[in-house]
């Protein structure tokens, strides 16, 4: 039914369970060529094993039940100010929609996939026009700018440290004076980075009562 209604009606946006009779949300996605998949996919189901695989067949989202209102309409936002772009002939889709830190995302580099939830990563760090996610014992690179990604992550969750950092304050184990006025930060896992004199006041206001 579901297949007989997508090719019907050509949506703009499905919403996917992946639990269903018959086959999966993920199986129905294989009786359509890939030119015929020019519509978004949410996917709703209790099971997050699946997240990886979502993401891989290039989910919008991935909700979770009991879906909360706030979060589908964050879902649905994502589609509203999706901005395509051209890359070699081919859209490709740019979502700069505001990350909360409890969304999970989906991280890829090389052929190893993780889902994380945003709380969880302790820090990114620029390198070039890659940046490298710092959580558990992983650091893995993704293509994306350090501005990029700060215009997306809420400043009272992820605070910019300085040109090459953005640090999750609550992975911050220790706080020291460091030179000129500036900060040295320990973060959980061992790193430390440095806050300029500018951008320890901010961090100072920030964090006070």
């Amino acid at each position: 039914e579901g297949i007989k209604a997508i090719r019907k009606h050509k949506p703009d946006l499905v919403l996917l369970d992946i639990e269903m009779p018959g086959h999966s949300g993920l199986e129905l996605l294989d009786f359509f060529d890939e030119n015929e998949v020019d519509f978004a996919i949410i996917f709703t189901t209790a099971y997050d094993e699946y997240a990886l695989r979502a993401f891989e067949v290039n989910a919008l989202d991935y909700l979770l039940k009991p879906i909360e209102p706030k979060r589908l309409a964050d879902a649905l936002h994502k589609l509203e100010e999706d901005e395509r772009e051209t890359v070699d002939g081919e859209p490709v889709s740019t979502n700069r929609s505001m990350l909360s830190e409890n969304d999970q995302v989906f991280v890829k580099d090389g052929e190893r996939c993780w889902f994380v939830k945003l709380n969880e990563i302790r820090l990114f760090e620029s390198v070039g026009n890659y940046a490298k996610v710092f959580f558990s014992t992983h650091k893995p690179l993704i293509l994306k700018s350090l501005n990029a990604l700060e215009e997306r992550l809420d400043e009272k969750v992820f605070f910019r440290a300085n040109r090459k950092h953005i640090v999750n304050p609550r992975m911050i184990e220790r706080v020291e004076p460091y030179f000129n006025g500036g900060l040295l930060l320990e973060i959980h896992g061992g790193d430390k980075i440095e806050v300029s004199r500018r951008q320890a006041v901010k961090f100072k206001e920030m964090m006070s009562l």
